[in-house]
């Protein structure tokens, strides 16, 4: 049983059109051990788009470059994960990033990472930044993480002064920027979030996170980690009966009220990034058909 219908709203043709042009340079993420899926997957995904390669505790450096060469084989752009507080030494990401630039990867995402305590010399994304080891290996763009609805630890002044200072850091070494969110469950914070993001200057293309269609109990699975909020928002929407939880919930009415509410003018240049938390072909085939 699925749940896209009952959630999903009713679309006009200026709607239609908006989502399509929404759809338009969207990017996916993907694990190492999930590059078969990919491949089965490839024939549903636009040629050249972004592809994310997590930076999973427990993996070897070597699977994420092995990961990130078969990305580009695919045809496909590979965005290769860094997460600052699992690197050990200087060493290793210099060597890291050495062999990611021999497989021809030009695009990075740098996140501080989910441990409390950094394992080595790396306290968050702009210490990565500022050491000029992604600009010494020929990483062009460098996403970011933005957060619409806050972070369970981090106050929101932080987070700000955290996105401007990446940023600050970035143009120094004259590589562009990419925002990459949360995924989420509401559009409005989503929608303000961009807003003031615009307001304070910041004109770096956002890539908005949409979780890909996934059973109702996958989705509080994850929502779970970014707090209680996103938890009781993805009951609300999609009900917590034992049947719905079995139930398939895609993003439709998340991306149709984002198609219908985003302006160039106020919210600037803005695609989708999407989680396949439900599987990379499933989330592929839907943005396909959503966008045709």
């Amino acid at each position: 049983m699925a749940l896209f219908e009952r959630n999903t709203v009713e679309k006009d043709g200026p709607t239609q059109s908006r989502m399509r042009e929404l759809l338009q340079g969207y990017s996916l993420e993907v694990t190492a051990k999930e590059v078969n899926e990919l491949t089965e997957a490839a024939p549903f995904i636009t040629p050249g788009t972004a592809v994310s390669v997590t930076f999973l505790p427990g993996e070897e450096p070597e699977s994420r470059v092995v990961a990130a060469a078969a990305v580009k084989r695919l045809g496909f752009d590979p965005v290769s994960h860094v997460s600052a507080r699992r690197l050990h030494s200087e060493e290793e990401l210099d060597t890291f990033l050495a062999h990611l630039s021999e497989a021809g990867v030009k695009r990075a995402f740098v996140v501080a990472g989910d441990l409390p305590q950094p394992q080595g010399p790396y306290e968050d994304a702009l210490s990565i930044i500022r050491s000029g080891l992604l600009a010494k290996h020929g990483i062009r763009r460098v996403g970011i993480s933005g957060y619409p609805e806050g972070h369970p630890d981090i106050p929101q002044d932080k987070l700000w002064q955290a996105l401007k200072d990446k940023i600050t850091a970035l143009k120094e070494f004259g590589q562009e920027v990419d925002i990459t969110t949360q995924f989420g469950f509401d559009s409005e914070p989503v929608l303000s979030w961009l807003e003031q993001l615009r307001g304070e200057g910041v004109e770096a293309r956002v890539r908005l996170g949409i979780a890909g269609p996934a059973s109702v109990r996958t989705l509080l699975r994850y929502a779970s980690r970014c707090g209680v909020e996103a938890s009781a928002k993805v009951i609300s929407k999609y009900g917590a009966s034992i049947l719905n939880l079995l139930s398939t919930a895609g993003p439709d009415r998340m991306v149709e009220e984002l198609a219908a509410s985003l302006d160039p003018a106020r919210h600037g240049d803005v695609t989708l990034h999407f989680y396949p938390f439900g599987g990379v072909k499933k989330t592929a085939e839907w943005i396909r058909n959503a966008a045709e």
